[in-house]
């Protein structure tokens, strides 16, 4: 037999009760009982997502200072090929202890080949900066 659905505006409780005002007869506890076992375990409660790898503004001045031609100088090969190994870097411990994050894995991919492609040119460009380079972030062994 099919039962006919409620109108809308009842409150219907698990346990089938109907009730027209708007106060429920019985409650639904289930929020307040996850919050207080989330506080019970040390879950922090609300969304909250882990930040991505990000350098500070210092350490990214750092490096430009150190590798480009000015403190301004953000987009010297140099700097782009400093910049993406600190995020290489990075990525390469965080996937020692994840092995099954395969998007992270993908994106560390296409970091080493943004790297590789910025190292060709600057063969072709100059190859006795591209040594020093090389040396200077111990890419090469």
């Amino acid at each position: 037999m099919i039962r006919p659905r409620p109108f809308a505006g009842w409150f219907v409780c698990p346990s089938g009760l109907t009730d027209f005002s708007s106060e429920p007869l019985c409650s639904d506890n289930r929020e307040s009982a996850n919050s207080e076992s989330r506080a019970r375990l040390g879950v922090k409660t609300g969304v909250s997502r882990k930040a991505k790898f990000v350098l500070t503004k210092e350490e990214r001045q750092t490096i430009v200072t150190k590798f480009g031609k000015s403190p301004t100088d953000t987009g010297a090969t140099e700097v782009q090929v400093a910049l993406i190994t600190e995020r290489i870097n990075y990525l390469t411990g965080h996937l020692k202890t994840h092995k099954h994050d395969h998007h992270s894995r993908r994106g560390l991919l296409m970091l080493v080949g943004q790297r590789r492609r910025l190292l060709n040119y600057l063969t072709k460009k100059d190859l006795e900066g591209y040594r020093a380079l090389i040396k200077e972030l111990g890419l090469r062994k």
